[in-house]
């Protein structure tokens, strides 16, 4: 298999200054990151003949100018997921608690205190779209209570009980997960792909954990927007047999659905891209057997490093970014992914 590396110039958001990615979109000329840390997203633009292979000039934005979220500017929104679609860009929150983390060192008599540390991080639970403006760089979000022709304002949906957290309460399936942190294989949503509108709209969330029996799961969400809200409509539950792999990311790849598939736990692997036939252009059905998931590729992992978390569709190939980069990933104030050949594409109707 054929890899090229992705040069993206991050500039101070490299992770050399303790920054990883956790997401990525791709419109046009423009790409857009989710950062591990903080509310803030990166807005980067193709470099000048270099196609896909060079990324530059970084921006942050600020997404409590964007939409409103609770707390402020530092609170974490561990945003996992983008996607741009129709005009918008979608960004979806881990929607995990956290468990405190050891560091190398802790005495050992401090461990068991700092692993009883769970916090819920309401922060985290976002889904959100934001309309984006056209201008003669690309497009850009716009600040909150803006609107953009045709599209409308920034809306979100709630956190509490008329949000995902609120539909899933009750879920016989996903509420006993609900407050076991992501890392342990709680509920911990990674991966967003929307529908266009021509194919009917809807979100589809792709999660980390938990995972029942070997099976992962991608919630189908409908919602419309009431002002600067987001209203859930209809939420369905669709369990897919990824041999006991969770949801890293996700992405459309004309009427099909790309699963970036991973582990639920810290661990090294395995990781692959999977491709659903037809997910991304109507209702996901029920369940998805292991005979109906095509490989497309098994993807490299480091040891403790080069863990695949981010995946886009390119015209020239598939993009993967990893969470806590190798060193030969990291050049200066440069990260460096990979892009994948896309076999199996189909044409989208």
């Amino acid at each position: 298999m054929t890899t090229l590396p992705v040069r993206l110039a991050l500039g101070a958001y490299a992770p050399t200054a303790g920054v990883d990615l956790s997401g990525v979109a791709v419109t046009a000329d423009t790409m857009f990151l989710a950062p591990d840390e903080g509310s803030s997203l990166l807005r980067l633009r193709r470099a000048p003949g270099g196609g896909s292979l060079d990324w530059e000039a970084p921006e942050p934005i600020a997404l409590t100018d964007a939409v409103a979220l609770k707390g402020g500017p530092e609170d974490e929104v561990d945003a996992e997921g983008l996607d741009v679609v129709d005009g918008c860009l979608w960004v979806a929150g881990s929607h995990s608690a956290k468990r405190k983390r050891v560091r190398p060192g802790t005495p050992p008599e401090e461990i068991g205190p700092r692993l009883a540390e769970v916090a819920p991080e309401k922060g985290r639970r976002v889904l959100a779209r934001l309309p984006l403006r056209e201008g003669p760089d690309g497009p850009r979000t716009v600040r909150a209570g803006e609107e953009v022709a045709g599209l409308g304002e920034a809306a979100r949906l709630p956190s509490g009980r008329r949000g995902l957290w609120g539909a899933l309460a009750d879920d016989e399936h996903l509420a006993p997960f609900l407050g076991v942190p992501g890392k342990d294989n709680g509920f911990d949503v990674e991966g967003i792909a929307v529908r266009p509108a021509h194919h009917g709209g809807g979100v589809v969330l792709g999660l980390r954990g938990p995972v029942l029996r070997g099976w992962a799961v991608l919630l189908e969400v409908a919602v419309h927007a009431d002002g600067p809200k987001l209203v859930l409509d209809r939420l369905d539950k669709c369990f897919v047999d990824l041999e006991g792999l969770g949801v890293r990311d996700l992405a459309r790849d004309g009427d099909d659905l790309l699963v970036l598939a991973g582990p639920t736990m810290v661990l090294d692997g395995p990781a692959r891209i999977l491709r659903l036939r037809g997910a991304a252009a109507g209702p996901l059905p029920p369940a998805i057997t292991a005979g109906e998931v095509e490989e497309v590729t098994e993807v490299a992992v480091g040891r403790g490093c080069d863990r695949p978390e981010g995946l886009a569709v390119l015209p020239e190939g598939l993009l993967v970014l990893h969470d806590t980069p190798a060193p030969h990933r990291l050049d200066g104030e440069d990260l460096v992914g990979d892009l994948l050949p896309r076999p199996g594409a189909a044409p989208t109707v």
